[in-house]
């Protein structure tokens, strides 16, 4: 009874110590990992008491580590080399292998350290590293080249005096700041690390070919590899004007396994070629199947989707621009590849959305062809049927002594509408013939006058001779204008229209009524834009505009007061001259 009952205590003991673990600060575990690391490096015990030291601090390090986040599971195949490298540090005595751990933590440590944002955890991360490499120089590094005749001041400096870095670092305020690890900080550890193993390679050669000390031996690595950085640094940006090692290196990392220019080039040709958003994007990516680390893929749009290529074990993802691409490669890709593969990407969304936003205005020109065309013929058709309208209302008004008149009326208006409809009709059939057909002026003036010679509508003209005049314009201009100031008369009885042709020195023609001037709004919008109509569709000068802007004349409102309105259609210099 008594054992079940300490069972769940020791439990409840070892919980509350995990949360404490969980707890301390990532610089505290710094310190002590530092300090079991002195302990186990620097003070001569038997080997028992140093492979103890050297687990404590290997233990000490999986818990500061920045690597991978403490909550995270580790899988077997990671766990491995993490096992094999404290087997490595507590079982075998060496000294450069206690030198290669050394420069990996420095590495480490120079990573964390341009990560941080705030001052105090990186001026604990700078002692770290300052700590680790005066170990390195002033203790591993000479014990692995046999000098162990180390001056007793030194001596005591290491044992005792380096110590105190990471009690400086015990001490300093804690922060539950972690570093956020990128590739960056990454390759920024890998370069420090690289210099530090080169450094101490660099001294074990000019002591092993030279014969000189230590000492001697490091100045001498130290001045070099200072005077190589040196030039590496005047070479990688130089000022001579040329280009320098560091857009050598970027233009590698981008163009490494394609050519990305001649791929571009293709690209932009083929763009020009196909119309087809989709049959572009298949075309495009069968040309990146000479690409021998992208084995296939799939891709995906709004109206259709692909494949390309073949299978393969790891892919990536990128979406741009509503195209959607997964890259399929046999090994995972490489930081310089993968980002290599989102150019791709972002380059070939580019041009899916140019190709689809040409296709909409393909279609939207396509649609308002047919919407002009429609709106031009429903207006032809409307002022055929205005006409009709009002030879069935002088037949209705007509007495049996009108007959004759009424019979001479029919004979000439009727021919006339039939052969606007005949007209109308072809021009359902062929859109693109409008516009072309010409007539003299002095058969077009005479048939409108007849047209609306029972309308009270009064006609002037100058020297009417045979220049052509564009018939589908005119008729269409002509009918809009007088209808429009027609339809004033119903509300506003009395008002006077009158309709003006002048053939020299340029084509205009001029319809004037006494009604009512337009409202400011609809005048300013007239001809730019479809404007509120209650008695048609609100688009028949609108219309009217454009088919004269489209043949070499403009439609103008000249005069806009009240008691006088006045619309001209007028060929620009060099139009509508006999």
């Amino acid at each position: 009874m008594t054992e079940s009952i300490e069972t769940p205590s020791r439990w409840v003991w070892l919980t509350s110590l995990a949360t404490h673990f969980t707890r301390v600060a990532p610089g505290r575990w710094l310190a002590l990992m530092l300090l079991a690391l002195h302990a186990a490096v620097v003070f001569d015990a038997d080997a028992g008491w140093t492979q103890a030291f050297l687990l404590a601090h290997y233990g000490l390090f999986l818990l500061w580590q920045p690597l991978v986040r403490s909550e995270t599971r580790i899988e077997p195949r990671l766990a491995l080399p993490v096992f094999a490298m404290a087997a490595a540090l507590v079982l075998l005595d060496s000294t450069w292998v206690m030198a290669l751990w050394l420069a990996i933590l420095a590495g480490l440590m120079g990573a964390v350290a341009t990560s941080q944002n705030e001052r105090g955890p990186r001026w604990a991360y700078l002692l770290a590293l300052g700590y680790l490499l005066a170990l390195l120089l002033a203790w591993v590094l000479p014990q692995s080249l046999g000098d162990t005749a180390l001056p007793d001041g030194l001596q005591a400096a290491v044992r005792f005096g380096l110590p105190l870095l990471p009690l400086v670092i015990l001490f300093l305020p804690a922060t539950r700041q972690r570093s956020t690890s990128s590739t960056l900080d990454f390759i920024y550890g890998l370069m420090l690390s690289l210099l530090i193993m080169v450094m101490a390679l660099g001294v074990f050669a000019v002591v092993a070919v030279a014969k000189v000390s230590y000492p001697w031996a490091l100045v001498q690595t130290l001045l070099g590899m200072a005077a190589l950085l040196l030039a590496l640094s005047l070479l990688w940006n130089p000022h001579a004007g040329f280009a320098g090692l560091g857009q050598v290196t970027s233009r590698y990392l981008l163009s490494v396994g394609l050519p990305f220019e001649g791929w571009a080039q293709r690209l932009a040709t083929r763009a020009e070629r196909e119309r087809d958003p989709e049959s572009f994007v298949r075309d495009a990516l069968a040309d990146l199947q000479e690409l021998t680390w992208i084995r296939g893929g799939h891709w995906q749009a709004a109206r259709g989707e692909g494949q390309f290529g073949e299978p393969a074990a790891h892919s990536v993802s990128h979406t741009f621009h509503g195209l959607a691409l997964t890259w399929q490669s046999p090994r995972p890709l490489t930081p310089a590849l993968a980002l290599h593969v989102r150019l791709l990407s972002q380059l070939l969304g580019y041009f899916y959305a140019a190709k689809v936003r040409e296709q909409t205005l393909r279609e939207q020109a396509y649609s308002q062809a047919i919407h002009d065309t429609g709106a031009r013929l429903t207006h032809d058709v409307k002022n055929i049927l205005q006409s009709m309208k009002t030879l069935l209302a002088a037949a209705d008004m007509s007495t049996p002594e009108d007959s004759d008149r009424l019979l001479a009326l029919m004979k000439r208006q009727l021919p006339q509408l039939a052969a606007r409809l005949s007209q109308t009709v072809d021009k359902l059939k062929q859109p693109s013939e409008m516009d072309v057909a010409q007539l003299p002026a002095q058969s077009w003036w005479g048939a409108l006058q007849t047209r609306y010679e029972h309308d009270d509508v009064r006609f002037f003209a100058d020297a009417i001779d045979d220049t052509p005049l564009p018939q589908d314009l005119f008729d269409s201009v002509a009918d809009n204008l007088l209808t429009n100031a027609l339809r004033k008369r119903q509300s506003e009885p009395g008002v006077a229209v009158e309709a003006r042709l002048v053939l020299h020195p340029l084509v205009s023609l001029t319809v004037t009524d006494s009604g009512a001037a337009a409202p400011e709004h609809v005048a300013r919008n007239l001809f730019l834009s479809p404007v509120a109509s209650d008695s048609g569709l609100g688009v028949g000068l609108y219309q009217a505009a454009r088919q004269a802007a489209r043949v070499g004349y403009r439609l103008e409102l000249t005069d806009n007061q009240a008691g006088r309105v006045s619309f001209c259609l007028q060929a620009t210099e060099g139009e509508g001259n006999p």
